[in-house]
Formats: C-alpha cells, sequence, structure tokens
C-alpha cells in the first residue's frame, strides 16, 4: 500500500474514532485499536510496516514531549521515591517475572528474557490515553512513571539481546549501562533544553517559536541515542525544563499557538498509533502456524495475568519496606491504600513501545541460525498489548468507582491564585497609569474593572453568598458572549460585502477570539 494511501486511510480511522468514541462512551484508543484489528483483516493492509525506528524516532518524540510539558513537576517532586523505584526496580521485577513464567511455558531463556524486557514497562502514551479517569495525583505519578520507565527496559532489552547472541555482562558491565542510560539521557536532555533556552529568549514570532519547540524533543532523542544513552529520558527531562521556563520563553501569542497545535498534532499521532498496533497484531497472528494459535494465547493470558499481579506485589511489598525506613507523618499520608495499589496495577497498560522492542528483535543469530522464539515474542507481546487495552481499559473506571479514591480538588487553589493576581493587579493600577502617563477617563476605567474583579473575587475565596456572586458573574459572562456573537454576525456582514478585506476579518475574529477566551477560560490539555 502506498505511503499517500497510508496517511490517508490512518487519517480517516482516526477521524471516525473522534466522532464515534463520544457516541460509544468508549475510550477512543479502544476503539482505534478495534479499527486497527478490524481493518487487519484485508490482507493489503496487513501489508502495512510499523518499523521500531518509526515508534522511536517520528511517534515517541513528540508525544512524550508534549506529555512531558504537561505533567506536574510539584506532583514528581512530591512522589519522586516512588516514581524512581516504579521505572527502576519494579520494571526489573516485572521482566524477571515474565522471563520465569514463559521459560516454564516453553520459551527459551534469551527469548524469555527478551519478551519480559519488551512488556516490563506500562507505555506513557497508552496511559495517558486511558488513564485520565483517575484522580490527578495518581494518574500523574503513574504518568511520571511510564515517562521514565522505558530506559531501564531498554537497557535490560539490550542485555537480553547481548546474552541470547552470546554475550556476557559483568555486574559493573550493567551497572554502568545503567548509568549511561539514565545520567546520559538526563544530561542530553539538559544540554537540549539550555541550548533551546537561549534560543528561545531571544525569539518573539510565535511561529518561529514552535517551530522551535517541534524540533527540540527530536534533537534530545538523536543527543542521548548518539552516546548510547535513553533517547526517551532525554525527551522527557527536556519537556520538563522547557515547561519550568515556559513563562521566559515563550510569548503569550505562542503558548496560544502550542496550547492548540501540539494536542492536535499529539492526538493524531496517538490515534494513528493505536491503529497501526491494531494492524501489526493482526499480521503478527497471520504469520503464526495454526497449531500454536491455542499455546501463544495461554501463555499471553499468563503474561498478562503476570504483569497485573508483580505489579500489585511490587507496590505492596515497597510499600512495607518505606513504612519500617520512613516513619515521618508526612510519609504516611502519601502511601497507599490497597484499593489504591488494585487500581494502580489495572491501569498499567502497555502499547507501542513494548511492540516496537519486540519488532526490533534480531531474526538469526551471529551464526545466521534463526534467532528461537522470536516469532513468539513479537505475537505474545501483541496480545498482552491487546488484553491490557480491551480488557484494563473498559475495567479501570469500574475499578476507580469500587477503590472510592479521594479526588484532589484543585478549586481552593485556583481561588486562591485568582485573589493573589487580582489583589496584584489592582495594587499596581494606579502606579502604572502614572508610570506611563495614562489619561485618566483611561486609568478610572480601567481601575474600576479590576477593583470590581478584585471584589468578585474576595466574595468567593471569603464564601458570603457565593451563589449569588458566582450567578452574577455568569450573567456577566452571557451578556459579554452574546455581545461577542452580534460583533461577528457584523464583522460576517462586512465581510461578505466586500466592505473589508478577508485578511482584515481574519485579524478581526482572531481578537474575539481572544476575548472571548479572556471570558471562558482557555481549554486546558493536561
Amino acid at each position: 500500500m502506498e505511503g499517500l494511501e497510508t496517511v490517508v486511510l490512518l487519517g480517516i480511522a482516526v477521524l471516525a474514532g473522534a466522532i464515534l468514541a463520544p457516541r460509544v462512551r468508549v475510550a477512543a484508543p479502544l476503539l482505534l485499536l478495534v479499527f486497527g484489528l478490524i481493518l487487519g483483516f484485508v490482507p493489503q493492509l496487513r501489508e502495512i510496516e510499523l518499523p521500531p525506528e518509526t515508534v522511536l524516532l517520528i511517534f515517541l518524540p513528540v508525544m512524550l514531549f508534549w506529555e512531558s510539558m504537561t505533567a506536574s513537576l510539584r506532583s514528581i517532586r512530591r512522589d519522586l521515591r516512588g516514581i524512581v523505584l516504579l521505572s527502576t526496580l519494579l520494571v526489573v521485577a516485572t521482566a524477571l517475572a515474565v522471563a520465569g513464567v514463559v521459560h516454564l511455558l516453553g520459551l527459551p531463556w534469551g527469548a524469555a528474557l527478551i519478551l519480559g524486557a519488551a512488556v516490563a514497562p506500562p507505555d506513557a502514551t497508552a496511559v495517558s490515553a486511558l488513564g485520565r479517569m483517575l484522580p490527578r495525583r495518581n494518574f500523574m505519578l503513574l504518568k511520571a512513571e511510564s515517562l521514565t520507565n522505558d530506559g531501564t527496559a531498554l537497557v535490560l532489552y539490550a542485555i537480553a539481546i547481548g546474552v541470547t547472541l552470546g554475550g556476557s555482562y559483568t555486574p559493573v558491565n550493567i551497572v554502568g549501562l545503567f548509568a549511561l542510560s539514565f545520567v546520559g539521557g538526563a544530561v542530553a536532555g539538559i544540554l537540549v533544553a539550555a541550548l533551546a533556552y537561549l534560543l528561545l529568549v531571544r525569539i518573539r514570532d510565535p511561529l518561529v517559536t514552535n517551530i522551535a519547540l517541534l524540533i527540540t524533543p527530536f534533537a534530545a532523542f538523536l543527543l542521548a541515542e548518539a552516546v548510547g544513552a535513553s533517547g526517551v529520558l532525554a525527551v522527557v527531562v527536556a519537556g520538563l525544563i522547557i515547561s519550568f521556563a515556559s513563562s521566559r520563553i515563550s510569548t503569550a501569542a505562542s503558548r496560544r499557538q502550542t496550547e492548540s497545535a501540539w494536542p492536535l498534532g499529539s492526538y493524531l499521532l496517538n490515534g494513528a498509533l493505536f491503529v497501526l498496533i491494531g494492524l501489526q497484531v493482526q499480521a503478527a497472528v497471520h504469520d503464526i502456524n495454526p497449531q500454536d494459535v491455542g499455546r501463544l494465547l495461554m501463555t499471553s493470558i499468563a503474561v498478562w495475568l503476570v504483569l497485573i499481579v508483580i505489579r500489585f506485589v511490587f507496590q505492596t511489598m515497597s510499600m512495607a519496606a518505606v513504612r519500617a525506613l520512613d516513619r515521618r507523618p508526612s510519609q504516611l499520608l502519601r502511601r497507599m491504600s490497597y484499593r489504591a495499589r488494585v487500581v494502580s496495577s489495572i491501569a498499567g497498560f502497555r502499547g507501542a513501545v513494548s511492540l516496537a522492542i519486540a519488532l526490533s528483535v534480531p531474526a538469526a543469530l551471529n551464526d545466521g541460525t534463526p534467532l528461537p522464539g522470536r516469532e513468539d515474542i513479537i505475537v505474545i507481546s501483541a496480545g498482552v498489548i491487546v488484553l491490557t487495552i480491551l480488557v484494563q481499559g473498559p475495567l479501570l473506571p469500574a475499578v476507580v468507582r469500587w477503590a472510592k479514591l479521594p479526588e484532589e480538588s484543585e478549586d481552593e487553589e485556583v481561588r486562591m491564585a485568582e485573589l493573589t493576581l487580582a489583589h496584584a493587579a489592582a495594587s499596581a493600577v494606579d502606579a502604572l497609569a502614572h508610570e506611563f502617563g495614562t489619561s485618566t477617563e483611561v486609568h478610572t476605567r480601567v481601575a474600576n474593572e479590576y477593583r470590581f474583579h478584585l471584589s468578585v473575587t474576595q466574595a468567593l475565596k471569603a464564601g458570603s453568598d457565593p451563589a449569588t456572586t458566582i450567578q452574577s458573574r455568569q450573567e456577566e459572562t452571557m451578556l459579554h458572549q452574546g455581545l461577542l456573537d452580534r460583533k461577528r454576525e457584523a464583522l460576517l456582514e462586512l465581510r461578505l460585502a466586500g466592505t473589508i478585506d478577508d485578511t482584515v476579518a481574519r485579524r478581526l475574529q482572531s481578537r474575539l477570539d481572544v476575548e472571548e477566551q479572556r471570558l471562558t477560560g482557555v481549554e486546558s490539555y493536561d
């Protein structure tokens, strides 16, 4: 199938998923994976290949960069210890547990270790797409873990491949590989982010700013990979730094463009990736011997269950160890209940990275003989991905409701921040009017507007008759929106009559859009 036809097909599938998912009340990634599985029944479509380097070089950098830019730095700092444990030791424990089980089921040790490394890490793109029904803290913890665990998995994969091909590793070698992966990846991300910062602080054009942002994740990934470090971790570190420095290196216009363009691009790439995963699963299934279907299906189910169980057991044991070593009251508040651990275990989705690792397994050993178990690795990895997404995905909302996890409300923080900002503006308006030489008429009008906003915010903060205050704000917003609609109608009449040029109309339309966003708030893409 030609490349352009493939792009159009993927675009149609993603569009259909975006339209149908809300109507059938199913998460879009689940529907897109099903679309891919259905499309895979067409022989010509099964020929569409998903090279591992495509996932690692085209899809992941953009999606991981955006996810890291929208991550909560405060949540990462608060749960850093847990994130480190889950993204390193849990990945190692999971890989070894999976390897032991599949070896007992007949897979050679080398292939078993490779399979364990492939399916060990929860996938950041799948977690971000399917885990948003989680309470905020639980989602951010899982998101941070999935953004950083690929470095561990890829080192394990490299070791497993080396052992299978006849290599040997000492404990010093293994420690060195992990250090290079994590430290090298972090350093690469810091260096690229620093260069991006030096460039972006000198740029005011929104288009140029976003082009530079688009190049940043690819540069970080390639720099890290060039020295044998984790490209995924480099992208994540660069994204976190850029996110932290965003207010200093971007303008309001460039941020509006970023908040519009990046979520769209990330959604398209993510959706296309789920469709491609479905196609690859179909291709893998059609390539196996019919006599092996039952065995591979049972092995996939066994691996899937091991992933859930080992995640729950590891979290339970690590929490017990931390409880014994750290009895500070602040740590007691952070510990997960058993219900939260069940939710976390169900939310550990596998996705594109696992399939990319499986597809990148060499076809032959050094002596030219086929690598034992390679086809089994691909089929089992694909089966585990399907099970985690199509079974755990629909199950997760019910488990979350059962767990009754506490939800961290942001309302109080929002009110506090709004009050601080309103007070800062109201306090500065007189001094700034004097500094800028503003006329008395303009000064009075702006001062009254900001002081009115401050009084409304203070009323909401104090809790004095909030229903009346909120109703007043809603009525004011409705009136402003109605007036904006009349402005748009008048603008359209001027444009249709040819009184103003299209470029002038678009410029004025943009101003009206900005005013509406100021009234209603810019949509959040966290």
